[in-house]
């Protein structure tokens, strides 16, 4: 699940542009507040990127958190190549991290959420 703490309730052009040059299908996919998520996750990962002014959630409930802190490239300024960079680099750090993620064994890492936690601030730095 994907949600922010201050949702434009659009998804930005260049995002879908790049995600559909990368062959990911975005159908179905909305700009929407954590308060909408339908139930609460058992892993939280923030992206926002604290030096923006971005919120991050604090509540959640019991859910393991990790800060995965990147810069948003919407806030980025420039020209046409300079912001479809900050794209780029964006998407490829969030790929690497995310794939990190997934070749981790989890059912093993979910029996110790201290090593899962300490897994995933290890991906937290992991840079494209």
């Amino acid at each position: 699940m994907s949600a922010g703490s201050q949702p434009t309730g659009k998804i930005h052009p260049r995002s879908l542009a790049l995600l559909a040059s990368e062959g990911i299908s975005t159908e179905g996919y909305l700009s929407k507040s954590w308060d909408q998520l339908p139930t609460i996750p058992d892993i939280v990962i923030t992206v926002c990127a604290n030096a923006a002014g971005e919120t991050c959630p604090t509540y959640l409930g019991t859910a393991l958190r990790a800060h995965w802190g990147v810069e948003d490239p919407a806030h980025v300024t420039g020209n046409d190549n300079e912001i479809r960079a900050a794209f780029m680099t964006a998407y490829k750090i969030l790929r690497l991290r995310i794939e990190a993620f997934l070749a981790l064994p989890l059912q093993d890492l979910a029996q110790d959420p201290a090593k899962l936690s300490a897994e995933l601030a290890r991906i937290g730095t992991l840079v494209a």
